[in-house]
């Protein structure tokens, strides 16, 4: 028996990157996968991925996290075709690039809708919704520890998810849910590769230090199985120990 036979799971962003390699790596372990993303068209082909990687089931939620009312249609939807909901995975994210004088409210108001607010009112949902024994796990970033110049928004809120995972866990704890958060490091991705930092060099990266996706996606199952059932409000580092050398 797989770690996930019977067990219905959203992923957030999960159309590329870190979301689609912890969406496939739950299908291969048997779970219901639902890909949630802003993106429809790349959704629908990423849960014809993730059926691939052996998925009894998986679909695409059309969702922007950062609007409270999609979050709650997705996850109602979820469970009408699911039947329940077990896990879900924050991963949504958004970056800007700008120093702290050049950045406006709306650029703090986009970032904290998507990597924040998103990641909350999935939690909202997860503690209406789910039996006890279901788990949130969400990703943050070493940001939330060590960041650079022109990401404030985005280190700020990766922050704040960080401390929303301890107090969330802090209430779950009564209702059998547990909430904890990854903190990945650089992960061979667009976002990490299209960082206008890393392009012009104020970032450095050392290809030994990059992680793949599916890295990332080992620590993330593993925190959402009952293998992690004594788990409860942690930050799991997951960077090769780049942070340790910085």
């Amino acid at each position: 028996m797989s770690r996930f036979d019977n067990r219905t799971v959203i992923v957030t962003g999960g159309a590329g990157g870190i979301g689609l390699a912890t969406a496939e790596r739950f299908a291969s372990e048997g779970a219901r996968v639902v890909v949630a993303d802003r993106d429809g068209d790349r959704a629908n082909a990423a849960a014809e991925q993730v059926k691939h990687a052996g998925a009894p089931d998986a679909w695409a939620c059309v969702c922007d996290v950062a609007d409270q009312a999609q979050v709650a249609r997705c996850v109602a939807d979820t469970i009408v075709r699911g039947g329940t909901l077990d896990v879900v995975v924050n991963n949504a994210g958004l970056m800007t690039f700008k120093s702290i004088v050049d950045l406006t409210a709306d650029d703090w108001r986009r970032v904290l809708g998507v990597d924040l607010l998103g990641a909350f009112f999935f939690i909202q949902q997860a503690f209406e919704h789910m039996k006890p024994g279901g788990s949130v796990v969400n990703v943050a970033s070493i940001h939330a520890l060590e960041t650079e110049p022109m990401v404030a928004p985005y280190a700020a809120a990766k922050a704040a998810l960080v401390s929303l995972t301890r107090s969330a866990a802090l209430e779950a704890r009564a209702r059998g849910i547990r909430v904890n958060a990854v903190l990945p490091g650089a992960v061979d991705t667009p976002m990490l590769w299209d960082n206008p930092n890393v392009k012009a060099g104020i970032e450095v990266i050392d290809r030994s230090d990059v992680g793949a996706p599916a890295d990332i996606a080992s620590a993330i199952t593993f925190l959402a199985s009952d293998e992690a059932k004594f788990v409860q409000g942690t930050t799991l580092v997951v960077d090769g120990g780049r942070l340790d050398r910085l």
